[in-house]
């Protein structure tokens, strides 16, 4: 995780591929830390390489799951939980730059920034369900409200990837751009925010946040419930076992 300040902007670029353990706090001290920071008018959210997030890193989650249980699911609202409610109700517009795969979590991380621009060869997926688990991260409401309930329901049941493209026809990326143009202009893009009426947009956020039928922090509550139960059901864990012995997984239902 590398945060850095320039013309009032904060870039925050995840540098592993995966949610370790490790690179969840770190992401949720730079969030939290440029939140309360008034040397930062805008904030950019974007990965390294070909990879925005990947989500949930399972090999450590598995190995966490076999020695902890449902225990293994603290961190649903420890981690995941705190570093989308910051960015979602932070006073100040967060731009993402999807600049490759966002997956799970990765997911649920871009739809909690205010604006989103991907590179025209991202791949998107929900990702959640593939390993019998549900959506955390806030995506369980956040992607209904930007695609709309009937496909937010096949994209989540389904889990199949979804194209750039496709992410821009949906509304659930404002701009696609080539690979080598995405960060100039997701950097020109949050200088302008940083630029703009700072007062006008936390209570602009403020107030379509309280346009959402459930709020956030109800939403996030839920997700962190459910997800300790789902770490003792067979599905989940025939489900990482198969993930990592890279065959396909075969639910039973229990």
């Amino acid at each position: 995780m590398t945060c850095t300040v320039t013309d009032e902007v904060a870039t925050l670029t995840m540098t592993t591929p995966s949610l370790t353990g490790a690179a969840r706090i770190a992401l949720r001290e730079a969030v939290e830390r440029v939140a309360q920071d008034d040397a930062v008018r805008a904030v950019l959210l974007t990965g390294t390489g070909g990879v925005f997030s990947a989500g949930r890193d399972l090999r450590e989650h598995t190995a966490a799951v076999r020695a902890e249980g449902r225990d293994a699911f603290d961190t649903t609202a420890d981690h995941y939980g705190t570093v989308v409610a910051a960015l979602a109700t932070m006073p100040k517009p967060v731009v993402a730059a999807v600049n490759g795969t966002c997956a799970g979590a990765g997911l649920g991380l871009a739809l909690s920034c205010d604006v989103r621009l991907a590179a025209a060869g991202a791949r998107f997926t929900t990702a959640f369900t593939g390993s019998g688990l549900t959506p955390d991260t806030g995506l369980s409401a956040s992607l209904v409200k930007v695609v709309g309930a009937a496909r937010a329901s096949e994209l989540v049941l389904l889990a199949e990837p979804f194209t750039a493209d496709d992410a821009l026809g949906w509304g659930l990326v404002g701009r696609v751009l080539p690979a080598e143009e995405l960060l100039p202009a997701a950097a020109a893009l949050a200088r302008r925010l940083a630029g703009g009426p700072a007062r006008a947009y936390a209570i602009a956020k403020h107030a379509m946040r309280q346009a959402w039928a459930a709020s956030l922090a109800q939403v996030l509550a839920a997700e962190g419930r459910d997800p300790a139960a789902q770490g003792e059901a067979d599905d989940h864990r025939a489900a990482v076992e198969a993930f990592l012995a890279k065959q396909p997984p075969r639910f039973t239902g229990r």
